[in-house]
């Protein structure tokens, strides 16, 4: 039975096995889940229950997040919901296109599958501004400036990587 003081958070996601994971981790860590396979059926849950948190995939069949993401943000009520992007295609092809659209937009925290528990939680409960332990915190800390670092070395020509690599005694 949810907790009815508990935060709730939408897991959208088309891979049962990565739903069940983080909504497994989010139940263990005391939050009430509700799930999604894709961004209709995200849209349609939201706008019947909003929920404290949306956890979105990027890549899905029939709408994806980053569409899900547009549908939402044209809703005054529901634009306010924070999201976290989960996503296996921060650096490809797929999803890095709309990934740093909704970065710069938006949600400026995102996890990159396979995504560990303790990370996720820690980036949930700091998103919805949650008491956390001192680990969750260095946790949450650590994931922002990853990403950060994950931008800016995305922009960086050859060269420059190859500088990078070796202020970092890197020699291989």
């Amino acid at each position: 039975m949810p907790d009815s003081n508990a935060k709730t958070v939408l897991v959208v996601d088309d891979e049962d096995d990565v739903r069940q994971f983080l909504s497994m981790a989010l139940r263990e860590a005391g939050f009430n889940v509700v799930t999604a396979n894709d961004g209709f059926e995200a849209l349609e849950k939201v706008k019947k229950d909003p929920p404290d948190l949306i956890s979105l995939d990027l890549v899905m069949p029939k709408r994806s997040g980053a569409m899900f993401y547009r549908d939402i943000k044209k809703d005054k009520q529901l634009s306010s919901i924070p999201i976290l992007i989960v996503t296996g295609h921060a650096r490809d092809d797929l999803g890095k296109s709309d990934l740093k659209e909704l970065t710069m937009s938006g949600p400026g925290v995102y996890l990159e599958k396979p995504v560990r528990p303790d990370n996720y939680i820690a980036a949930v409960k700091s998103i919805l501004g949650m008491d956390t332990t001192e680990d969750e915190k260095q946790k949450a800390d650590a994931i922002r400036l990853q990403n950060e670092l994950k931008d800016i070395i995305d922009g960086l020509d050859a060269e420059a990587l190859r500088k990078l690599k070796e202020s970092l005694g890197d020699d291989k």
